[in-house]
């Protein structure tokens, strides 16, 4: 099954491939052949009119004119017409133009403001760009050139020169582009390497960027030399010279000074959102408007975040009902939102009863891309028009200047690792071209599984804006639906992503001044690293300067190569310290645990322990999670976060400043300053939590006078202030809560006698490990091996303990005698999971007390570990066995019927070559099914083949594999071929995998059917 607007979608590409097919080089005759390009000429006149100047090439005319000191535009006109098919759509008004100055040099002519100088060469007209001081930023290696439908740039390529940009590139953008050609148009195509929310701009390592101001497509190829083609036959681009160490920063905030900073979305925007159609849905029965309450209801039932929902998000899904359900969800704590796929024309009506958001439908990409950016702006000023709330709008294919009124959404996808896996560059590359908010649904609409759903959900917490969306996949798409451990694993990530608001809001008002958005690639903040641009760091971002995340995207509780760039960085579950530049190998990263880390040096503001934005209160505490190392400060951003008064300058910031020494004892400050600004409902005065990872226990803590210390967590829970030391929180971590202060007044607490993060000796610490793929039986005693390595000094006093669930146990182990500095020693703690411990991946906590350096020190590693099921004894039917994971192309495989819908025990009788089977398995292509054997089993035999349900058609090749191993595999099978008989050895073999495979691109009729599927065991 697939979606209509997949369908939409698919039949626009058809239309466009079809004409392609008619017009294209296939079918071209040799006269037809493309015409040798024109290049520009000598210049033939030259007139300086304030910032404006004119040159003339025999009939083609040039103009340029200056914007400010580093920004100006060059258009060129082959028959001396100048014209702008963009009008005012997408260049904002600008400021006055600077003061320039123009010399004759002979060969050329010089057009300068007091920073740069653009050398218009006269034989002939050829542009380069200079800084002041002489340096060449760019330079044509020929001059303009055109044929009858496009016109090209060509640029001297520099030796190291890197490239990014062309707005949303599906798998790319985040590492350079050099020696890649990139196009800048929208193709309808949302997997990987298509290129929706498409940007004419791109920026240069060399301190530049270029915007061509065209709603034409186009071609940019950052071969040597570099071409930059529109199919236009005029030319007209922006440039934007940067400076300084954030010269790409610089050259992003001066394109969007000319197309527009990004919108600031309400704090509920920022929220996750749910999308679903609840009228009429034909993949869910019927509905009401109204039920979308109950979804509702689950996320406050689930005590699940959620910031707002649309409830028409499916082709021919209409509503009612609208003002009863716009209060139901606000009632929630939810705002409503609606798809526009019949246009606008109705959209006060719909604001007035309580729209929020404004989600466009992918046709509204008109000709030329001016339908989509229409239709973007005029609903954003919609909401506003109609409503005291801000414009918030979501669009699958934009243009540039989309910006400023919407989030960039990467279209219909689906739920597969290998979706995650591209997109994690899309959206950080993306930021490149001024697109501060662009993501994807969690999961897709497509497909998906409770793991990749609780995957994809925990990296996307760290983008701007995200949403989870239904309709088209086997089951809801909600993060409550697939049960534990999953839900409990997505309400974590759900909540971190809230309490992180104040951080994620203060990034988001700061591109408003910048444009440069939250979600980065490592090398717009390490431009000198020589691997942030490069394959090392394709599959990681940074979520503001202080968080690198490096999402898992495979089945795996491993996460590899993982790049930090210069720096102190900490692990955020552990607090383990990195000194980068490094690449971790491996990370273990069971189900529950994204690989983050923290920048050292950070002051992260957090709201703790909320479900809403809403839940804040005059009396809530801020919280600053703090790891102290040197002179450092964060600015925190606040105002009401739903209406347009920051505009007016309702709004204060509140700035926290670090001193802690750089490396070893020290003490440390944090002062909050004074809060500046006002707005409705400012807090006048508020508690203050902090928590400092400093590693060392402080001799005291003070805040005007000595706080009280102390000895307990429940104690702390208890105090209206003081402190206490967790020395077995993450390495350790200072835990600092104040009563409420005044908001207009600044304080200072200090730590003395304690370190910077890492502690007094960062180097003693030791380090914990665990060997993969260790597993336990259910109610049976075992053990988990774990390796502790010392640092640079002596462990001793060394013991291991396991953090496990309720109705575990575990017996601590002491490790007897000295570790000496740099060995590492393993040991064996007893374990024994609950008896009804389920069949599942479940995450431990490995927890090792030591001394080392003079001082008492922790350590701490998250591990997986895989509880099993009894191994199969004599003759077992593989339909009657605990399954260790089951992942199956559309809805659940089935047990003893043919592949069914999306519900479980809803296929069909097993029938192949028309005999039927009371055992066996269901499936569709692709399918994965892995069982425990625990090298009890001999042979598995069965009968394979497409079920006699599908007719016919489908095609698909079934493996065995044993513990890695491909063991047998089928030849390709359609629905008209025979059954094939499998015998297949499996002496010794512990775990088996039973996989169906689609052999032919087309997922349709794919049900492999693993009939009279039998385990021969001991």
């Amino acid at each position: 099954m697939q979606s209509t607007t997949r369908i939409r979608a698919a039949a626009v590409a058809v239309a466009l491939g079809l004409f392609a097919a008619l017009a294209g080089p296939g079918n071209a005759r040799a006269e037809d052949a493309p015409p040798e390009a024109t290049t520009v000429g000598d210049v033939t006149g030259f007139r300086a009119e304030g910032p404006v100047y004119r040159l003339s090439a025999g009939p083609a005319e040039a103009r340029v004119s200056f914007v400010s000191e580093e920004t100006f535009r060059i258009e060129l006109a082959p028959d001396g017409r100048f014209t702008d098919p963009t009008g005012d759509d997408i260049v904002l008004p600008q400021g006055k133009a600077p003061r320039t100055r123009w010399k004759d040099r002979g060969d050329r002519y010089e057009l300068s403001t007091d920073e740069f100088t653009l050398r218009a060469y006269k034989k002939p007209l050829r542009f380069a760009l200079h800084r002041a001081d002489g340096s060449r930023v760019w330079s044509e290696a020929k001059g303009l050139s055109w044929t009858g439908d496009t016109t090209v740039q060509t640029l001297a390529r520099g030796a190291g020169e890197q490239f990014y940009g062309a707005g949303m590139q599906n798998g790319r953008g985040n590492t350079s582009y050099r020696d890649k050609t990139v196009q800048v148009a929208v193709d309808y195509n949302w997997n990987d390497g298509g290129h929706p929310n498409s940007v004419p701009f791109y920026l240069s390592s060399a301190g530049y960027g270029v915007f061509r101001n065209t709603y034409a497509p186009g071609t940019y190829a950052f071969t040597d030399p570099v071409t930059t083609s529109a199919k236009e036959q005029r030319f007209d681009a922006y440039y934007f010279a940067g400076t300084g160490a954030d010269a790409a920063k610089d050259v992003i905030g001066q394109y969007t000074d000319l197309t527009g900073k990004p919108f600031l979305p309400p704090v509920y925007g920022m929220e996750v959102g749910d999308a679903d159609c609840y009228l009429h849905n034909a993949n869910r029965g019927e509905r009401r408007t109204l039920d979308a309450l109950k979804v509702a209801d689950g996320y406050v039932e689930n005590d699940m975040p959620n910031g707002w929902m649309l409830v028409n998000d499916g082709y021919g899904c209409g509503y009612e009902d609208l003002e009863e359900t716009a209060q139901g969800l606000k009632d929630r704590k939810m705002e409503l939102g609606l798809w526009t796929e019949d246009g606008i024309e109705d959209l006060a009506a719909q604001v007035k009863a309580g729209q929020r958001v404004a989600k466009l439908d992918v046709a509204w990409v008109g000709e030329g891309y001016k339908f989509a950016l229409d239709g973007c702006k005029d609903a954003y000023k919609g909401i506003e028009d109609n409503s005291d709330a801000r414009g918030f709008t979501w669009a699958p294919e934009s243009w540039a200047g989309a910006q400023r009124c919407g989030v960039q959404w990467s279209g219909d996808q689906y739920g597969t690792w290998e979706y995650i896996r591209w997109q994690i560059p899309t959206y950080a590359g993306a930021t490149m071209s001024g697109l501060a908010y662009t993501t994807g649904d969690i999961d897709g609409i497509f497909g998906g599984s409770a793991k990749t759903y609780t995957r994809d959900l925990q990296w996307k917490m760290f983008l701007g804006t995200t949403m989870t969306m239904d309709g088209w996949a086997p089951m809801d798409k909600q993060p409550f639906r697939y049960g534990e451990p999953y839900t409990s694993i997505n309400r974590d990530y759900l909540k971190l992503k809230e309490s992180l608001l104040p951080y994620q809001y203060s990034y988001a008002h700061e591109a408003t001044k910048t444009g440069v958005g939250m979600v980065r690639p490592l090398v717009l903040e390490y431009p000198d690293d020589p691997e942030a641009s490069t394959e090392a760091a394709k599959y990681e971002f940074l979520s503001g300067e202080h968080f690198l995340v490096a999402p898992v995207y495979q089945d795996t509780t491993e996460r590899r190569d993982i790049y930090l760039p210069k720096g102190t960085w900490i692990d955020y579950w552990s607090g383990r310290t990195y000194e980068g530049p490094t690449t971790i190998d491996s990370y273990s990263a069971p189900l529950d645990t994204l690989p983050l880390f923290v920048k050292a040096g950070a002051a992260v503001p957090m709201w703790p322990g909320i479900r809403s934005y809403r839940d804040r209160t005059p009396s809530s505490p801020l919280a600053w999670d703090i790891y102290p190392q040197g002179n450092t400060s964060f600015t925190l951003y606040e105002d009401d976060g739903v209406t347009r008064q920051h505009r007016d300058g309702k709004y204060a910031t509140q700035r926290a400043d670090v001193r802690a020494p750089v490396r070893g004892a020290g003490d440390v400050k944090v002062t909050i300053n004074e809060s500046r600004g006002s707005f409705t409902g400012k807090q006048s005065k508020r508690p203050y939590e902090f928590t400092l990872h400093t590693g060392s226990e402080p001799g005291s803590v003070r805040l005007d006078r000595t706080l009280p210390r102390l000895t307990s967590e429940v104690a702390y829970k208890a105090a209206q202030q003081g402190w206490w030391y967790d020395r077995d929180d993450r390495g350790g971590v200072v835990h600092v809560k104040t009563a409420p202060l005044r908001t207009d007044r600044k304080f200072t607490v200090k730590l003395s006698g304690t370190s910077a993060v890492g502690g007094k000796k960062a180097s003693a610490a030791a380090v914990l490990s665990a060997p993969a793929g260790q597993e336990a039986g259910a109610g049976t005693p075992g053990q988990v091996q774990v390796d502790i390595t010392a640092g640079s000094a002596d462990l001793t006093d060394a013991s291991v303990t396991l953090q496990v669930p309720a109705g575990w146990k575990s017996t601590p182990a002491k490790v007897p005698g000295r570790i000496p500095a740099g060995a590492t020693r393993r040991v064996a703690v007893e374990v024994t999971p609950a008896k009804d411990a389920e069949v599942r991946e479940t995450r431990l906590t490995a927890l090792a007390r030591y001394r080392a350096a003079g001082d008492a020190r922790t350590t701490e590693q998250r591990l997986a570990l895989s509880v099993l099921p009894p191994p199969p004894t004599g003759q077992a039917w593989a339909s009657d066995l605990v399954w260790l994971s089951e992942t199956n192309g559309y809805g659940p495989a089935e047990r003893d019927r043919s592949n069914g819908e999306s519900g479980a025990a809803d296929g069909r009788t097993l029938t192949l070559a028309g005999t039927t089977y009371e055992k066996g398995i269901g499936t569709h292509a692709d399918s994965d099914i892995a069982i425990h054997l625990g090298g009890r089993c001999t042979a598995l035999t069965a009968d394979v083949g497409i079920d006699d349900e599908i007719n016919g058609y489908g095609e698909v090749a079934f493996s065995v594999e044993g513990d890695g191993k491909t063991l047998w595999t089928s030849p390709k099978l359609t629905g008209a071929s025979a059954t094939v008989p499998v015998d297949v050895k499996l002496d010794g073999v512990r775990q088996v995998r039973l996989k169906v495979t689609d052999t032919n691109g087309s997922k349709t009729g794919d049900h492999g059917d693993w009939a009279a599927a039998k385990f021969h065991c001991a």
